[in-house]
């Protein structure tokens, strides 16, 4: 590994992709799909196409943004209304007196006007063109061809701002009739996030992730409930990621609920025809601590951990908490762990997923994982 700095680039080249540590770094371009709106949004051809082959992600992202925008434009482009503040030669809205005052406009026969304008050049409409702009630069020759080509297309239909900023698109909302839109925007999304640190020479610096570890922690757990939630959810589970938890305690003095902390779980999955609830908790380093003499041990607060989870929850009114599992899922490079233990009627697993592996055997232990 380099030390200090390591650069991102975007490559569809797997001899350039190279790795992070031990583990492929197209193996995180899976764990950015799997945690992505883009990839709920596939149908299963789709993703299984691109699980086979995450080094051309980004042509197969442009591709997906042009059917997409080529078959909106078809419907036309949705219009929104955009706040306005002009200086016209006519009233239009509300007037701005103090602007127009303090100018002195109505000397000039103009006067400052607040309104609210129907247009086309809306926030999604320009992180979309944004989007077909920045692939443009990255994707091969005849591809690129075709995002600028649409790009300057919806220039000419007027989305002609700048690309929006993170706020603006997160408070997008989209309703019955702005299904295309949708799959959009979550293309769109991937498409600027997911350029991937590489040891080679790129655009920008990033830190090395071996001393800052979060944000791959972040990407195997929304990885993880990513891919959950698309397997599984057509096989009649339900995946809640990030759930809050509390303690049901028999009696309780009066200030102690706001003293208790609140847990909050990684994933938890629930299949009321199967009776199985699954806490599963994703952890980015190793299973077993190496201690004094040569003896192994189990992270001991980890198990702690997941015993609080599991036995706090017996006495609520949901009948899967009874009998609730509970799941330590680890990357593993080479090192393959899967053990288990029942106490009080739980099952405690602590297994591993081998982020080195290719593609299918990844998705094979991620399923593996929940089997009874």
């Amino acid at each position: 590994m380099v030390s200090g700095t390591i650069v991102d680039t975007v490559s569809n080249s797997s001899e350039t992709i190279g790795h992070i540590g031990r583990i492929p770094v197209r193996n995180l371009w899976l764990l950015m799909l799997y945690a992505s709106d883009f990839y709920r949004q596939l149908d299963s051809s789709g993703r299984r196409s691109i699980e086979e082959n995450p080094d051309n992600l980004p042509d197969l992202v442009a591709e997906i943004l042009l059917r997409q925008v080529e078959r909106r434009l078809k419907r036309n482009l949705s219009y929104g209304y955009q706040y306005r503040h002009e200086i016209l030669g006519r009233v239009r809205g509300r007037i701005d007196l103090l602007y127009t005052e303090r100018h002195q406009l109505l000397h000039k026969g103009m006067v400052a006007c607040r309104f609210d304008e129907l247009t086309v050049d809306t926030p999604r409409n320009r992180y979309v063109r944004s989007a077909l702009e920045m692939l443009a630069k990255i994707v091969r020759k005849e591809l690129a061809h075709r995002c600028r080509s649409l790009a300057g297309s919806l220039r000419r239909l007027g989305v002609v701002g700048e690309r929006p900023g993170r706020g603006e698109t997160s408070v997008e909302r989209f309703g019955r009739h702005d299904s295309i839109d949708r799959e959009m925007v979550a293309t769109a999304r991937l498409a600027f996030e997911m350029t991937i640190p590489t040891e080679v020479a790129g655009l920008r610096s990033l830190p090395l992730p071996a001393r800052d570890p979060k944000w791959i922690y972040k990407l195997y757990e929304k990885g993880v409930a990513g891919f959950y939630d698309v397997v599984l959810t057509q096989l009649g589970w339900r995946v809640h990621s990030g759930k809050q938890i509390r303690w049901c305690p028999a009696s309780i003095s009066a200030r102690m609920n706001e003293l208790l902390p609140v847990m909050q779980t990684d994933i938890v999955l629930d299949n009321y025809k199967a009776n199985r609830r699954i806490v599963i908790d994703t952890k980015f380093y190793a299973v077993i601590n190496s201690r004094e003499y040569g003896n192994e041990k189990i992270n001991s607060p980890n198990l702690y951990q997941m015993y609080a989870y599991l036995r706090s929850q017996e006495d609520s009114n949901d009948p899967l908490d009874t009998h609730a599992e509970g799941i330590l899922l680890h990357p593993s490079v080479g090192e393959m762990i899967d053990e288990w233990l029942v106490i009080h009627g739980h099952k405690i697993r602590f297994t591993t997923v081998d982020l080195s592996a290719e593609t299918n055997t990844i998705r094979s232990q991620l399923l593996k994982a929940i089997q009874e």
